[in-house]
């Protein structure tokens, strides 16, 4: 008995223990559940997350022709499978690597195999090729000069910054007979130091490749990328000369190596070698060197 306390007193104080005790239990039990319900619901969503069979697809590009293929081709082939598809657009040929790497973006569009090999050993990033895109080939563009064979000495050359670009452009001057290299020079690797003759004695100057069709005010010619002479408002049949593209030169889609196999990665492959692509392309991308599967 407690102190003071009589015998129905005491009775009346033991069941409100009791009741205390059958409340703090089914609370406990209530908190146990519902620990076990988000729980669930977070392994849940983690397993979702890592569906391979996602239906959210986040494409980067670089601005203009690269971004139209998927906003006027791939997208709605995409999106009548049942994927959402968000286009994310850059201005450089950095971000949209580093933003596939971080699983920022799910594929993205901008790029040849030469430049995503040195791009990912020199960064160590593990991202693959899926398929080539029909692509805009550099061309050389003036608002000086109506022809090569107007070039001056000392004339002014605007060149992308980029190793990789820069050599196709370094390749396409000595395809023109401005410049030689010395004997031996890879042509993916060519830069200044290879030039051998430069018998115009040329005023090279390097930009990055987004900068180059504002340089042609300042210049008596430019190296464009077509993505960005496209961009600008250029057209490709006025480019003064059109690089002939090999097939290590024609831009990709790009994905994380771990999501190589996944089946929306399978999707993207089929929505570019369709037949309503290759409509897309004719009617839209005219001038642009195609791959093999829609030749």
């Amino acid at each position: 008995m407690f102190p003071g306390a009589t015998a129905p007193q005491q009775n009346q104080s033991q069941n409100r223990i009791e009741n205390q005790r059958e409340n703090s239990m089914r609370v406990a039990s209530r908190v146990r559940i519902l620990a076990a319900l988000l729980l669930a619901a977070g392994a849940m969503q983690s397993v979702s997350a890592a569906d391979p069979d996602k239906k959210e697809i986040r494409f980067g590009a670089t601005a203009g022709p690269y971004a139209d293929q998927i906003r006027y081709g791939i997208k709605p082939i995409l999106e009548g499978r049942g994927y959402k598809v968000t286009i994310v657009e850059f201005s450089d040929y950095v971000q949209p690597n580093l933003a596939l790497a971080d699983g920022a973006l799910d594929a993205n569009a901008f790029q040849h195999s030469v430049y995503l090999k040195t791009f990912s050993a020199d960064r160590k990033l593990q991202l693959s090729e899926v398929i080539h895109v029909p692509t805009a080939p550099i061309g050389i563009y003036s608002r000086k000069h109506k022809a090569l064979s107007d070039v001056k000495p000392g004339a002014t050359v605007s060149l992308p910054n980029d190793p990789t670009n820069l050599a196709r452009a370094i390749a396409i001057l000595q395809q023109i007979g401005w410049i030689t290299l010395k004997p031996g020079t890879d042509a993916v690797r060519a830069s200044e130091r290879d030039i051998a003759g430069n018998p115009h004695k040329l005023k090279l100057v390097q930009l990055e490749a987004a900068q180059l069709p504002r340089s042609l005010d300042d210049v008596d010619y430019a190296f464009v990328n077509g993505n960005f002479a496209l961009a600008s408002g250029l057209k490709l049949t006025s480019a003064l000369a059109l690089e002939k593209i090999p097939d290590y030169y024609m831009n990709l889609v790009a994905v994380k190596t771990s999501d190589l196999n996944k089946p929306f990665v399978a999707e993207i492959r089929d929505a570019y070698r369709s037949a309503a692509f290759k409509a897309v392309t004719q009617q839209r991308f005219a001038g642009f060197v195609v791959p093999a599967y829609q030749k």
